[in-house]
């Protein structure tokens, strides 16, 4: 039986708007109680509250509802990637990753709240070397099956295309007049739909989001697939 979710509190943008303007230790520990309450357990229920429908989906992606090292992205910043002095990350979410997958740069579905940017979708997120070769391998060798996936009415009825970080020029080995050229520079390949706060604090959000990775999962299955990993039940 699916557990009840009804939606997220705006509490959970106010905090992140005040944790962004009071990035600090002693702010954060004053307020970690509030953070718990707002963010850690509802995001939490949502994500047990939807494993029903990613089962569905596909069962190879995992949605792990706990509070550390599960499904949800942790708040602290990994000062050994950060540009930046701030010490937690003013956005927070979750990632359903596939089960081989044993970090981020594995194909997921992705939930991303921010103020201001709130975005539903999945992809891939810097494939190492060897993922990425065989990504692009696939949508070389077949253009019709990618572009398929691209031209599905639900695909473009939530998603305005493919992004994420690209090279400059054509990768090595792959012809430059390819039809999906674009798609074999990308490094990262992902789709997202944008929702608002409404929608992000409405009853619906869980039908919001299940028919947005419906609509998402040819592309995620392609992707899976080329890296000859189990998609389908």
């Amino acid at each position: 039986m699916r557990p009840e979710f009804n939606g997220f509190s705006p509490d959970l943008l106010k905090f992140l708007e005040e944790l962004a303007k009071n990035n600090h230790r002693e702010w954060f520990l004053e307020n970690k109680p509030r953070y718990r309450e707002t963010i850690q357990i509802p995001m939490s229920n949502f994500i047990m509250a939807f494993a029903p429908s990613l089962d569905k989906i596909s069962e190879h992606f995992i949605a792990d509802p706990r509070l550390n090292g599960g499904s949800m992205f942790r708040i602290y910043r990994d000062a050994r990637f950060s540009k930046g002095k701030t010490l937690y990350k003013t956005n927070v979410g979750c990632q359903f990753r596939h089960e081989a997958g044993k970090n981020v740069h594995a194909p997921g579905f992705y939930f991303h709240i921010e103020p201001g940017e709130i975005l539903i979708g999945g992809g891939i997120y810097k494939p190492d070397s060897d993922a990425l070769l065989k990504i692009r391998t696939a949508i070389a060798e077949k253009p019709e099956k990618w572009q398929k996936v691209l031209k599905q009415k639900k695909f473009k009825d939530h998603f305005t295309g493919v992004y994420g970080e690209s090279l400059k020029r054509p990768p090595r080995g792959f012809d430059a007049e390819h039809p999906h050229i674009e798609h074999l520079k990308k490094k990262t390949l992902f789709v997202t739909k944008t929702l608002s706060a409404d929608e992000l604090c409405s009853a619906s959000l869980l039908g919001t989001v299940q028919k947005t990775f419906e609509a998402a999962s040819p592309f995620m299955q392609f992707l899976t697939e080329a890296l000859e990993l189990p998609y389908s039940n």
